[in-house]
């Protein structure tokens, strides 16, 4: 069986977190949305088994990211039959996928993955999903197979205890070894926890599994004095500096955690060094969140929040709801982000001695308190070299024309921000730099 995953225009729902990546590898418990669509089909890594139709600006960075994976490539599409599937739809738990179709499968009424013949696929464009699944119902029945939507993202918070869970139970890796319980304090039993044999951990580390699992990746490092309640994910190569992990948290691979961090999602090689609160977040990579950085994540009033994306306040339906975070920002020391911040890529986040702006366009600061223009992109982009260079990675050509077009894309959400009553005047002197702690 071939699988292709698609971006829906659903995918614009998700900014900031979807402007440098597809929505199919948003992490979300254990695993990306991608990886647990393939599973659910029986789809392995193999060569050319794997597909994905994603936007345009994306595609170069992505065939590097993962060159397994062919990428809008019409003649791979038309060799055969294959399963197409949405990218913003997590498979439900034991999903059992019908027999050779052609079928449609809904989730909640709405089309979510089909299986169909090299015909079918002829209409199939990345601005096009939603008229090729509408098409296909009217040919072929379509049939409930269950699964959730994740169209916002405080969805992927909301659901990731409970994921982190599901995957545990599916995955059946290796315990907790001997030596490592020689060291670790463990409040609950021993198989809900999973520690690669490659990974550290240190006396005086506390790990409670009462309320979930917990599972370490292989070169993971948990210092002393660090406490992990479960369900919780530390991804490969992390490390825990005295952190105080409170629960349906994942962390991805490549990430340094200190402080408090409560039901929250750090994508990956980001930093969260010092004391602070991270809570009902999502942080996307190379983010480096600075000494003492702490998010609302609550109302005074316990109401209702709305979160700013793109400019436009929209209502969550939630009470916990914290920060959202793109890729290459960075805060200042002591930045206190408010409830329901929406951050885009390549910002840098000044402290004011108050709760910073709910909304910081891509590729501005904040200064003063508030949004202003932010530093020249060339210095962005020399920035990044260092950042990614620090940890083996490279930030490359590839990346810089992914990071120009997102510069233009978002012109106008940053004209809008600017043109706020009390926003400074496009003019104003470019943010200086701070330290991150």
């Amino acid at each position: 069986m071939r699988l292709c995953l698609v971006e829906d225009p659903g995918a614009v729902g998700l900014e900031p977190l979807t402007l440098t990546r597809p929505v199919y590898d948003l992490r979300l418990g254990g695993s990306t949305l991608g990886e647990k669509i393939a599973r659910a089909f029986g789809v392995g890594p193999g060569p050319r088994r794997r597909g994905a139709l994603i936007r345009g600006h994306l595609a170069e960075v992505q065939r590097r990211r993962d060159p397994r994976v062919v990428v809008n490539d019409r003649d791979w599409l038309a060799r055969g039959p294959l399963v197409v599937a949405r990218g913003r739809w997590a498979p439900p738990e034991g999903f059992d996928p019908p027999a050779a179709g052609p079928w449609v499968g809904l989730c909640d009424g709405r089309p979510a993955c089909a299986w169909v013949g090299p015909d079918d696929v002829l209409g199939l464009e990345c601005n096009g999903v939603d008229d090729w699944f509408d098409a296909l119902l009217a040919r072929y029945s379509g049939d409930e197979v269950g699964g959730e939507w994740i169209d916002r993202p405080w969805d992927l918070v909301a659901a990731n205890g409970r994921h982190v869970e599901r995957d545990f139970a599916r995955d059946g890796m290796p315990g907790v070894t001997n030596r490592h319980l020689a060291t670790l304090a463990l409040v609950g039993p021993s198989d809900r926890v999973r520690i690669h044999e490659t990974a550290r951990v240190d006396p005086y580390v506390v790990f409670d599994v009462t309320n979930g699992p917990i599972t370490v990746g292989p070169g993971a490092w948990i210092q002393p004095f660090t406490r992990v309640e479960g369900p919780s994910v530390i991804g490969a190569e992390s490390q825990l500096f005295r952190a105080n992990i409170r629960g349906a948290v994942t962390i991805g691979p490549n990430c340094r955690i200190g402080g408090e961090v409560e039901a929250s999602i750090v994508h990956g090689f980001s930093n969260k060094y010092h004391e602070g609160f991270l809570g009902h977040a999502y942080v996307g990579e190379w983010v480096n969140l600075g000494a003492i950085t702490s998010n609302s994540d609550l109302r005074n009033d316990y109401g209702e929040v709305m979160v700013p994306l793109q400019g436009d306040a929209i209502p969550t339906g939630m009470a916990k709801v914290g920060c959202y975070i793109g890729d290459h920002s960075r805060s200042g020391m002591g930045s206190m982000l408010n409830t329901g911040t929406s951050v885009g890529v390549m910002c840098n986040l000044l402290p004011a001695g108050m709760l910073l702006p709910k909304h910081v366009p891509s590729f501005a600061a904040v200064l003063h308190g508030q949004v202003a223009p932010g530093p020249a992109i060339d210095d962005l982009f020399a920035t990044a070299r260092i950042v990614t260079g620090r940890r083996g990675q490279a930030f490359d050509e590839a990346d810089e024309r992914l990071y120009r077009g997102l510069f233009e894309q978002t012109r106008l959400e940053r004209e809008r921000a600017f043109q706020r009553p009390g926003r400074p005047r496009r003019d104003a002197r470019p943010a200086p730099q701070a330290g991150l702690g």
